[in-house]
């Protein structure tokens, strides 16, 4: 059976079992496309299927890009890691943010992963209004000292900041200066118009975990988050610009994107040369995460491979998940990068999601080792 109908086979599965409803999966090895799948439902309500071609919200998987474009920025000198955040932007540098720099945001050690308050999905696509308002924010803890995952709040710091040294909005930056490279045309934060008709719509599922409590970090962190399904359906939603959160895009989008910082694509274009990609995807903390409550392998502004870690085992490997199971990442070892893509916002246990199941398949046929 040849990698694609493994991959098929295993994605029928999980959707005649009723776990999953819509999914892609791509993934490319030394700069090749190699498997190129997808199955179910885009639309329960139409009943659409997924093609190809079928647009999905990734949420956190955003990051993955969002992060890239500030390598980008730094590796042009506009940028400097260590350089407080204030320094491009003045007004963050208010109620003991001073001191809290680019590397700390890229970390999520900042200091502010709360939403500010009375804001919601449905007040983020109002840019500048969101920025006054993160501006304003004081730290939960003294920035550097700790992890608390930026859920939201990491997209607003980073984005701004790449507005006000680059001159242009966020989302052109991303389509001129990464999606226009490696020929992406389908990858977006803040969708046009005429892509609607293609994006799945989002739907519930099932989770593995209890809720959090109600005083948990997170309900601060990340709005509505038991309902994120429902704004992800929304136009509002599709059509901000949220550069922590809501990203649309297909899976062969995210394994391009994640291939061209393995060894580029096939015409030798590069989005950082890999002595910034080296210093890009260095650890910088391994703690107990305040927001998630478990330990995460951080880099600036991607996690790292682990145990029961789609990336694999391997701290090379690089990526990020998003909310409900989609994930993107990239093995540089093995010359590999995959992106998936889902509608059904499933929350599985370590090992048992299907982002894991499917990367682990895939690997296993091409015969790249899961760890060493």
């Amino acid at each position: 059976m040849d990698i694609n109908n493994r991959v098929q086979a295993m994605m029928d599965d999980l959707i005649g079992r009723g776990i999953e409803q819509g999914l892609q999966v791509a993934a490319y090895l030394d700069g090749q496309l190699v498997v190129d799948a997808w199955a179910g439902v885009a639309d329960a309500t139409t009943g659409r299927l997924v093609d190809g071609e079928t647009l999905f919200p990734v949420w956190s998987t955003t990051k993955g890009i969002t992060a890239t474009v500030i390598h980008l920025l730094v590796e042009r000198g506009l940028l400097d890691y260590d350089a407080p955040v204030a320094r491009y932007w003045p007004e963050f540098g208010v109620n003991g943010k001073q001191g809290i720099t680019l590397r700390q945001v890229l970390a999520h050690m900042a200091g502010v992963p709360q939403v500010p308050d009375g804001f919601g999905w449905a007040d983020f696509g109002d840019w500048d209004r969101v920025c006054r308002a993160v501006a304003e924010l004081m730290p939960l803890w003294e920035p550097g000292t700790a992890t608390g995952y930026h859920a939201v709040t990491f997209g607003w710091i980073l984005g701004e900041l790449a507005q006000r040294v680059d001159g242009r909005p966020f989302a052109a930056i991303v389509q001129e200066d990464v999606c226009r490279p490696l020929g992406i045309t389908s990858l977006y934060i803040g969708i046009p118009d005429e892509v609607e008709p293609r994006v799945a719509r989002m739907e519930p599922g099932s989770s593995a975990f209890q809720p959090p409590p109600p005083d948990a970090l997170i309900w601060r962190a990340i709005p509505d988050l038991d309902r994120l399904h429902e704004h992800a359906n929304t136009p509002e939603f599709r059509h901000a610009v949220i550069p922590a959160g809501n990203g649309i895009m297909n899976a062969r989008s995210v394994a391009r994107f994640y291939s061209a910082l393995t060894c580029g694509e096939p015409d030798g274009v590069w989005l950082l040369t890999p002595e910034r990609i080296r210093i890009a995807t260095t650890l910088q903390t391994a703690n107990v995460d305040l927001v998630m409550g478990v330990p995460l392998a951080i880099a600036m502004g991607y996690g790292l491979g682990g145990p029961f870690s789609a990336f694999g085992d391997r701290t090379t490997a690089f990526g990020v998940p998003g909310a409900g199971g989609s994930v993107g990442f990239a093995d540089p070892q093995y010359r590999f990068a995959l992106g998936f893509t889902k509608n059904r916002m499933v929350s599985a246990l370590p090992g048992e999601d299907a982002a894991y199941l499917i990367a682990r398949e895939v690997r296993a046929a091409l015969g790249i080792p899961e760890s060493g």
